[in-house]
């Protein structure tokens, strides 16, 4: 009768343990604040926030690396903007126990550039480049911009050996802060045709170095993640008027051009490596609003690899999965270039022949996608990553893969 009596107890607690541990099933963003965790009732997925830290929090950029590998006594971390007083500044949030440290401490913070084999985060405060450690909070001036060159870093080469960036004209400066907004500069700036210089900084002697120029507006800079030679531009402007997407080897030679457009209003662009460094991934239309794809290209060969994909399922960021069998998108609402009905969602596509199967992860209803998601897969493969305002602020969420 007493061991009986003690299994019930048991069970008891059991079953109460596992109601505790039960999430709210409810609408994304439907609340404010929303839980910790919780599932979204449209999706079925396991969503938590990823940060434990009050204010305005922003993952990077889609195509821009934020994970730091785990060691023997750290675990593994993610880097990410965070907004303090005096501006943003770069943190490093713990993917175990989700505790957020603030990395850098200087006005104007600018950059989402990670180095993992040292460690380090390479950010620009005006015109000076700087160094931090993320654990040591170590910091280090790189180089200063003198007064004739405005140029801004944004990329770290493979073995962290260099920088890179582009330098703009005085007269482009000017452009831009006559035009804010970006419906107003983006035609204006491609029209103008002004000299943009492609430049490398060699992070241990601060030895600037131009590496081309053109009468284009060239952006999206980007190093392999594997070739520490080798360098990914983009002709900035309206996607059908642009040859948009080329590489360039940094010791010389000429530029390569990634993607022909072979079309009138075909586009290309939002550009992206793999994880091996071997392909180049973009958002392909043929034409404009009309038929949509995720291509790649063979850096070596040319050849291109196509999955096609629905205009609900169009995303402004598409990524792909460290192991390279999946792919992601951020979606995007009525106003985006798909124009679709129904795109507010973060999506898991899996490559099926020749187009994708998608899954839906997160209805984004609630969201604003003036600020874009971006999405990143977690390193272990599992999560989604990505930004978002349905709370009133941005904030970084993690959607779980399985259900």
């Amino acid at each position: 009768m007493k061991t009986n009596l003690i299994i019930m107890l048991l069970l008891v607690l059991f079953f109460s343990a596992c109601q505790s541990q039960k999430l709210p099933v409810i609408e994304t963003g439907s609340q404010t604040p929303m839980p910790d965790a919780w599932i979204d009732q449209d999706t079925g997925h396991k969503i938590i926030h990823l940060v434990n830290r009050e204010g305005d929090n922003r993952s990077f950029y889609f195509h821009n690396n934020p994970f730091l590998p785990a060691t023997e006594k750290i675990n593994e971390k993610m880097i990410f903007s965070g907004r303090v007083d005096d501006g943003s500044q770069l943190f490093a949030v713990d993917l175990k126990t989700n505790e957020a440290d603030q990395i850098t401490n200087k006005k104007g913070v600018s950059g989402e550039i990670l180095g993992t084999k040292t460690r380090s985060v390479y950010y620009q405060c005006g015109d000076s480049v700087f160094v931090s450690q993320v654990e040591t909070k170590e910091t280090r001036l790189i180089f200063v911009f003198p007064d004739s060159i405005r140029g801004h870093i944004t990329t770290v080469n493979a073995d962290e050996s260099l920088l890179a960036g582009a330098i703009s004209s005085p007269k482009e400066r000017e452009l831009f802060r006559q035009n804010p907004e970006k419906t107003d500069y983006f035609n204006i700036i491609y029209e103008a045709k002004l000299e943009r210089s492609l430049f490398t900084i060699d992070v241990q002697t601060g030895e600037l170095k131009k590496i081309f120029s053109d009468h284009a507006w060239l952006n999206h800079i980007q190093f392999s993640p594997t070739d520490p030679e080798f360098l990914m531009f983009c002709h900035e402007g309206p996607w059908h008027k642009v040859d948009r997407i080329w590489t360039i080897n940094i010791n010389g030679g000429n530029p390569k051009l990634m993607h022909k457009r072979t079309m009138d209003m075909e586009i290309a662009g939002h550009e992206f490596f793999s994880p091996d460094g071997k392909r180049i991934w973009f958002d392909l239309q043929m034409p404009r609003s009309k038929i949509f794809f995720v291509s790649g290209t063979d850096v070596a060969t040319g050849e291109e690899k196509r999955y096609e994909l629905t205009r609900n399922e169009w995303s402004i960021h598409f990524t792909l999965s460290p192991d390279q069998t999946l792919f992601a998108g951020d979606g995007g609402d009525p106003g985006q270039v798909a124009k679709a009905e129904d795109g507010m969602w973060i999506y898991l596509f899996h490559p099926e022949g020749d187009h994708f199967r998608s899954e839906k992860l997160v209805n984004m209803k609630h969201h604003n996608y003036k600020l874009e998601p971006n999405v990143h897969f977690s390193p272990d493969g599992n999560w989604i990553i990505f930004r978002a305002n349905f709370e009133g602020h941005s904030d970084i969420y993690a959607v779980e893969l399985t259900k």
